[in-house]
């Protein structure tokens, strides 16, 4: 009942605020709106990019949790890429 009581109070308050301080009102919502846009598209922006970015991984094969095999079969290659530059590293020391 307390609650009623409450929220009646401040709906009356509040409806007696906005018509004394409309233009008040007017100008913080002249205010607002560009900035929520401004926000709202920004967070559009972000989740079509991350959707976008989610098809582009699902296109090429990988799977967002085998991330961690894609990293390790990079490092395997740069591991046998970099044995085959210390054999002719080795081939070029034994030339001179």
């Amino acid at each position: 009942m307390k609650t009623l009581i409450g929220g009646a109070v401040a709906a009356v308050i509040g409806v007696i605020g906005l018509a004394i301080w409309f233009d008040a009102f007017l100008q913080l919502l002249a205010g607002a709106i560009p900035v929520m846009l401004l926000l709202g598209g920004c967070l559009a922006l972000y989740l079509g990019f991350d959707e976008l970015k989610d098809t582009w991984q699902k296109d090429t094969g990988v799977e967002p949790g085998g991330a961690a095999a894609a990293q390790e079969s990079e490092a395997e290659k740069y591991r046998r890429e970099n044995e085959e530059l210390k054999k002719e590293l080795e081939q070029l020391k034994e030339e001179k």
